[in-house]
């Protein structure tokens, strides 16, 4: 079952985590009072609010983890089974059509422009910036200053991941 991109696995979690909230919330607002005897011939019964049967804590265990893994599957599980899913097709659109771009583009740059443009078509539109100095022989000056021009023209993002630079295709 999928509707407008939501899965029934995802329904059903969020359907976990709604009724565990609401289970969660009624056994801790309302818990079962307890009914003691009191002195032994003499039984009084009186009733202490604010206690927990053994029952009520099983139901409380129960639902926090039921609560737990739905939310955990929600928050990650799920949008990195979306992003895997989603992700490397876009990716292999932008590539091909820079690919099938590329003869145009090339008679508008500069040789170490060309060089670099062509290694990050090569590396499948993605690439360390470091990794670029192994791949076309130039320095790395000359690298940072022909992916600033490049950058300016918009064939290609920088961003920033740890130490380095990763280069891909706009």
């Amino acid at each position: 079952m999928e509707i407008k991109g939501i899965h029934g696995r995802t329904v059903f979690m969020a359907a976990l985590f709604v009724s565990s909230v609401f289970i969660l919330g009624i056994k801790l607002l309302n818990p079962t009072t307890i009914q003691i005897f009191v002195e032994g011939s003499n039984a009084a019964i009186s009733q202490i609010p604010g206690f927990f049967t053994l029952t009520d804590v099983i139901i409380l265990i129960i639902a926090s983890f039921a609560l737990c893994s739905s939310g955990m599957y929600l928050l990650f599980i799920d949008r990195v089974e979306n992003n895997h899913v989603e992700k490397p097709a876009a990716g292999a659109v932008v590539l091909e059509e820079r690919k099938a771009e590329w003869e145009d583009v090339s008679r508008t740059l500069k040789d170490d422009e060309q060089k670099i443009y062509k290694a990050i078509i090569d590396s499948d539109g993605l690439v360390n910036q470091s990794e670029l100095t192994e791949k076309t022989e130039l320095s790395k000056s000359n690298i940072s200053r022909a992916l600033d021009l490049l950058e300016s023209k918009g064939l290609v993002e920088r961003r920033r991941r740890g130490m380095g630079n990763i280069v891909l295709l706009k």
